[in-house]
């Protein structure tokens, strides 16, 4: 994971970064990744570190409202610029992800006490997620059963999905009611993602068809319909925004984005790929795979 970039630099040990100098940098940043012209390269103070003849430099990619920081070995010669990487054996990636991870108060399908979470970054007006719905529900938690428990955490794409937002406040004031009650409107919406963004009977709009279908479900699973309608009323966005910032703190861009017990898988993979991480975590976990699941036979994802 090192990767040499070689610039013409001039400065001492742990001082501040010549402007002429900080321009060559971020050229040679800029060409060596490609980055596009909308990328903002900022670099921090350079400062000792624990290598013999480099410094340490922090850089910041930054663009819209994301930010990456990434962190560099800088020679004292000022002609090599490394990328470093600072791994520590004595602590768990996975765990520290899952951490970051809220979970309070989300609906669960599958056992609420499994050692083994599948938490969804989710759209409710994605394509691609209603396909990774499908092979959640219809493949692996048939197959998997209480060894595994999974929670969807709302990631709507709000500049090409107009009505994914409210259809995400709408579930989360049913999950307020009814887990069951979720569940059920979260398959209706990725099963029928086109009949909600198509034209509507007697002028009804996504958003209203969305509110009508909430209710429902609502009634159906015993809900307080009083309550339920005031929550849908308000459409109240706090939760889906918090939702969306942990998922961006997280490095989650597109949807479906899957956290298996920390382990990251993006996109919408089939129900192989998904079943190689999922078994991956079980073992680690300790608990036995499925009779009809095939223990992964090395440590690398599998490819797409």
């Amino acid at each position: 994971m090192v990767c040499l970039l070689m610039c013409c630099l001039g400065w001492t040990q742990s001082k501040a970064i010549p402007p002429d100098v900080i321009a060559r940098i971020q050229h040679q940043l800029q060409a060596y990744y490609q980055l596009p012209p909308e990328v903002n390269i900022a670099l921090g103070t350079p400062a000792p570190s624990e290598f013999a003849g480099y410094d340490l430099l922090p850089v910041t990619l930054s663009a819209r409202e994301k930010t990456k920081k990434i962190d560099f070995l800088v020679s004292h010669d000022g002609k090599t610029l490394i990328q470093f990487t600072k791994l520590d054996l004595t602590k768990d990636i996975y765990a520290e992800t899952m951490n970051k991870i809220s979970l309070a108060d989300r609906p669960v399908r599958g056992n609420p006490a499994a050692k083994v979470t599948i938490v969804n970054f989710d759209d409710f007006e994605c394509p691609f997620c209603a396909r990774m719905h499908s092979t959640l529900m219809g493949e692996i938690l048939p197959q998997y059963g209480d060894r595994v428990r999974i929670v969807y955490k709302d990631y709507p794409l709000l500049q090409i999905h107009p009505w994914a937002e409210h259809a995400a406040n709408d579930a989360n004031c049913l999950a307020h009611e009814s887990g069951a009650a979720y569940w059920k409107l979260a398959d209706y919406l990725h099963a029928n993602q086109r009949a909600i963004g198509g034209p509507q009977k007697g002028g009804q709009t996504p958003d209203s068809e969305l509110d009508r279908l909430t209710m429902d479900f609502g009634r159906k699973n015993g809900a307080d319909l009083g309550r339920l309608q005031a929550c849908v009323k308000t459409q109240s966005d706090a939760a889906v925004k918090a939702s969306i910032a942990e998922g961006d703190k997280l490095g989650v861009s597109a949807t479906p984005t899957l956290f298996i017990n920390g382990e990251r898988l993006e996109g919408a993979l089939d129900a192989d790929e998904v079943k190689t991480a999922l078994n991956r975590q079980l073992l680690a976990a300790g608990v036995q795979l499925p009779g009809a699941a095939v223990a992964p036979q090395h440590q690398q994802p599998a490819s797409k």
